[in-house]
């Protein structure tokens, strides 16, 4: 996971530590060489309070530059440039605060600072809300009159150009003021329906067969779904969706609020369709997410092969819903030290170039990475960085597999963050969803690969073939449907008809059923499965979850071509070229252009038809293995 820069909203080694020692481990007595080092960003607590004093000292300064923009062209950049400045410091001082309260969230000093960076965070966004709205106020030909006479506007062009795209689907201030605090309502479906799901759900307790007793929250069931055992996980099925089922109609009325929220912005800002307007920030055209779904559509029996696939290494006469998770191949107990997995990862992207793997093993030696569990820390794991600085990455490395993974694929938000860092101005270093995955999933691709090329053991070659198509069905498929249902019930609503509970379960059942092949006897889906959309957070995200999918698409063509020139007698540099080329551009373009500049056509279906080769030649390495 990328972690947003805030101003532009943008196991232990061996010896005591040993690989797969979990958390309970106070931080104090983690070895530094296994902690990041944020004094690269402020020496001390008592630097950062300084600077964020400084920072909230310049605010009414700030404010006070409103109405000096359209003045003359030396104005129009002394105000951006001066506005800038301070965003810049203001994401310096924002993310050591986030970082500290990390490390320890039991911590009051921690959660404080973290608490009074958001509040100047606030501060300052509101002193410098006019700016956006002036710029527009201006209009297009003065702005750009401006930036012909100031060469010093030169780096602000890209970011100047995105703002006026803005311009036809902007009102004056006080309406632009008044649909923000509508948009604050909006936003209450999701509000509640996380409450309520994370809350106050009343959720099952079941009695599994070796006698155990669970309460079946939904990290139960993230769980208990992939259980050994067949009528384990149709009790977990049964009783999780069930209760989901008595709250249909409550979940159905809290998403469409949700939904009849983003109708209401859609109609004021004069967009088409919900799904134009979400898309519209990304400058990503429609079209690219309806194609996604065209693919994915086109491609159902090569998820299908995966299917019938996945029911003979089960040994079950059919296969159903309930066994998606259950595990295919015998688990290996592959574990791994800090060390290691830094050596395989920088192993896995040699690929993408020397100068790629030095500046990352740098990164490595310099604590860029947090890697240890310890009590208190955040969970999970990310990448963030500081303009002027470097990168960062949390980790929770307890030396499994899956983590040396989440390593690599940190790291490719690390070097992308690095790169832009490196090539690009502040006001373009940030980057969307839309091409962060990718250098995220890149990475994961090549250490897949190279991990596949040392690997003779047939277990362990089946582990990583099986664990690779898992990603491919529920990144590719299962997101892809997730994305459609969301566009369904949009432009249901768009015509102006209610979303029941019902309704949704009705249509979420035609779309699974769909995908999974049920009428063709592929697999099988409950009806009482319909619900399942009640229990998916990321429907209350905004036409979010497609990225997830695109991203995966984008990374594993790209990965194939730079490996294909890898192997070249001489080998090839122009597709690695390229890609740094992309993870250097930061903003400066949009992501569509910037992937295109990549080698990766996301309007057309080829990418996805690369994906689709890459999935079907792991089945038929599979089923060599399996003979």
């Amino acid at each position: 996971m990328r972690r947003a820069l805030t101003a532009l909203v943008l196991l232990l080694a061996a010896g005591s530590f040993a690989a797969g020692a979990v958390g309970a481990a106070e931080r104090a007595s983690i070895p530094e060489q296994y902690k990041w080092n944020l004094t690269d960003i402020y020496p001390t607590d008592g630097a950062w309070a300084a600077a964020k004093d400084e920072i909230a000292k310049k605010i009414p300064a700030l404010a006070k530059l409103q109405g000096q923009l359209g003045q003359s062209a030396a104005a129009f950049y002394s105000v951006i440039s001066t506005i800038t400045e301070a965003r810049l410091q203001l994401d310096r001082m924002s993310v050591y605060a986030s970082m500290r309260q990390d490390e320890d969230t039991r911590d009051n000093k921690g959660r404080e600072m973290a608490q009074a960076a958001q509040q100047v965070t606030v501060d300052l966004g509101a002193a410098v809300s006019y700016l956006q709205p002036e710029i527009l106020g201006l209009g297009s030909a003065k702005v750009k009159e401006f930036i012909a006479a100031e060469p010093k506007l030169a780096p602000y062009k890209p970011w100047l150009d995105d703002v006026l795209r803005a311009e036809a689907h902007t009102l004056d201030p006080a309406q632009e003021r008044i649909v923000a605090e509508a948009g604050n309502l909006a936003d209450a479906g999701g509000t509640i329906a996380g409450v309520f799901r994370e809350a106050e759900l009343p959720y099952p307790e079941l009695t599994l067969a070796d006698g155990q007793k669970v309460r079946l929250d939904n990290a139960a069931y993230t769980q208990y779904r992939a259980a050994t055992n067949r009528e384990d996980r149709d009790k977990v099925f049964k009783a999780l969706f069930g209760a989901y089922k008595v709250f249909e109609g409550t979940f159905g009325a809290m998403l469409n609020e949700h939904v009849q929220g983003h109708i209401f912005d859609c109609k004021v800002h004069k967009f088409d369709s919900s799904l134009e307007n979400a898309l519209f920030q990304s400058n990503v055209p429609v079209s690219v997410y309806k194609q996604l779904i065209a693919d994915v559509h086109a491609n159902l029996p090569t998820l299908h092969r995966y299917l019938k696939l996945r029911q003979r290494m089960m040994g079950v006469d059919h296969l159903r819903y309930e066994d998606l998770y259950a595990p295919i191949v015998k688990a290996v107990d592959l574990r791994y030290t800090a060390e290691q997995a830094m050596d395989i990862t920088l192993k896995a992207v040699a690929p993408l170039g020397n100068e790629y793997v030095a500046t990352l093993k740098k990164g490595f030696d310099s604590h860029w990475v947090d890697f240890m569990p310890t009590t208190g820390k955040r969970s999970g794991a990310y990448s963030t960085g500081v303009y002027g600085v470097h990168p960062y990455q949390l980790l929770n490395f307890t030396g499994i597999y899956d983590e040396v993974s989440t390593l690599a694929h940190e790291s490719g938000h690390s070097m992308h963050t690095y790169l832009s860092f490196q090539h690009q101005p502040y006001i373009t270093s940030n980057y969307v969803t839309f091409v962060a995955e990718v250098a995220s999933t890149c990475n994961e691709n090549l250490l897949f690969h190279s991990m596949l090329d040392q690997t003779k053991d047939r277990d362990t070659r089946l582990f990583l073939l099986g664990a690779a198509l898992d990603r491919l069905r529920t990144t590719l498929f299962r997101q892809t449907l997730f994305a459609e249902f969301e566009m369904r019930i949009h432009e249901l609503a768009e015509k102006g008809e209610p979303l029941t509970g019902e309704k949704l379960s009705k249509l979420y059942l035609e779309l699974v059923r769909q995908y999974y092949g049920h009428d063709q006897g592929v697999c099988g889906v409950d009806e009482l499965y319909g619900v399942e959309w009640a229990y998916i957070p990321h429907f209350y995200r905004n036409f979010y979850v497609f990225q997830y999918a695109t991203s995966m698409v984008a990374s594993n063509s790209i990965a194939a071509a730079i490996r294909a020139e890898q192997s070249a007698k001489p080998p090839l540099t122009k597709a690695r070229d390229a890609y740094l080329g992309m993870l250097s551009s930061g903003s400066s373009k949009y992501p569509i252009d910037l992937l295109k500049g990549a080698g990766v056509d996301m309007t057309t279906p080829a990418p996805f038809g690369a994906a689709m080769t890459e999935m079907n030649s792991i089945m038929d390495e599979m089923e060599k293995l399996l003979k």
